[in-house]
């Protein structure tokens, strides 16, 4: 069975602690605190915004429900430096990246094109194209080692994309060029309506084998694991030494996103099963059982977690439409004469419907 296959663990599904020789992890309980703030807080804007699509207010959300502990244990293992190239689901990793979650849910209301500066949040934009953003990471990485500065990335991608050529032709150029980029790939366990076992006849992370560099699979429901194996796997790439790829086994517990009815591909029991593993359950049963947090504590981040709910809903319904001209903007580097053209007859034709259509695209 795939959740049979070793995988590293720190923590328990029942919220005990256990040891690692291979990746140790010196944490203390302010970080654990964090990392289980980090996790409430990212699943309830999260379910913010599915609501705000159902109500209308957003054109599309892709949920990370069941993966905040990947997410927020690889995007915490960042140091300031690296540079980060997600899917259209790393929604706990831009949190850790300073990403205003309004910027995130712009694009999917369909008023900017990403919403944050890459180059001030060294988190690239989410990237729609399946794959593709592993051909930008090791492109980034190769360039990084060449420039010789000590960072690294990382890339973010699931389990159907490990099937798309784009990431074979990733794996070839950062193995061959020792390239610092860890390639971090969330198995959820379906590409959609394709479960995992149909893609791969071997675990995903055994796929490293084929172009000579490490592969290992992680628990990745277990936050201190995923801190302490991308932590490890960042150092190496640092140190010159290539490549990673971590295959982070864990459970889309929502929809591939709201167009999708899982329902109608996997079972209840299913979704059960894999909600006894729930990421934050397990870190909240640790804070409890060691002592490291009270229920004062767990009822503040909850109401935090509110508070951040409410706020991301009245701006996320106060964001302005951008002006028609904008679509015109940023095409080419300089002029080009067909978007020109284009620009030019799109005027043209908003004049018809009288000025506030027209406002804000130059004849």
């Amino acid at each position: 069975m795939p959740d049979q296959i070793p995988m590293v663990q720190l923590l328990t599904p029942a919220g005990e602690l256990v040891e690692d020789p291979a990746f140790p992890l010196h944490t203390t309980p302010d970080e654990v605190r964090g990392l289980y703030r980090d996790m409430v807080l990212v699943r309830r804007f999260d379910g913010e915004a599915a609501a705000l699509q159902r109500q209308g207010e957003l054109g599309l959300w892709t949920q990370s429900l069941g993966q905040e502990a990947a997410q927020i244990g690889s995007g915490r293992a960042l140091r300031a430096g690296d540079h980060a190239f997600p899917t259209f689901r790393e929604h706990g990793v831009a949190w850790c990246r300073g990403v205003d979650p309004v910027d995130l849910m712009g694009m999917f209301r369909g008023v900017s094109h990403g919403g944050w500066d890459p180059a001030e949040k060294n988190f690239h934009l989410y990237t729609i194209v399946i794959g593709a953003q592993t051909l930008h990471a090791t492109g980034y990485a190769m360039g990084i080692a060449r420039d010789g500065a000590d960072d690294a990335v990382i890339a973010y991608f699931g389990d159907g994309a490990s099937s798309q050529g784009d990431v074979a032709e990733a794996f070839t150029f950062a193995s061959v060029c020792d390239a610092p980029v860890v390639f971090f790939c969330q198995n959820n366990q379906w590409a959609i309506s394709e479960p995992a076992e149909r893609q791969s006849r071997a675990p995903l992370h055994r796929r490293a084998d084929g172009w000579g560099f490490p592969g290992l699979r992680v628990d990745g429901n277990d936050v201190l694991a995923c801190l302490a194996v991308t932590r490890w796997a960042l150092d190496r790439a640092r140190r010159g030494a290539g490549p990673v790829l971590i295959e982070a086994f864990t459970y889309r517990m929502g929809a591939h996103s709201t167009s999708d009815d899982p329902g109608r591909y996997r079972s209840a029991a299913e979704r059960e099963e894999w909600a006894r593993r729930d990421p934050i359950d397990r870190v909240r049963c640790l804070l409890l059982r060691q002592g490291w947090a009270d229920q004062e504590f767990l009822d503040a981040v909850e109401g935090e977690s509110e508070a951040l709910a409410r706020d991301v809903r009245r701006r996320v319904r106060e964001l302005p439409d951008p002006e028609p001209d904008l679509m015109f903007r940023h095409v080419y580097a300089g002029p080009h004469a067909l978007v020109a053209e284009e620009r030019a007859g799109y005027a043209e034709y908003a004049a018809g419907f009288g000025p506030d259509l027209a406002e804000g695209v130059p004849a």
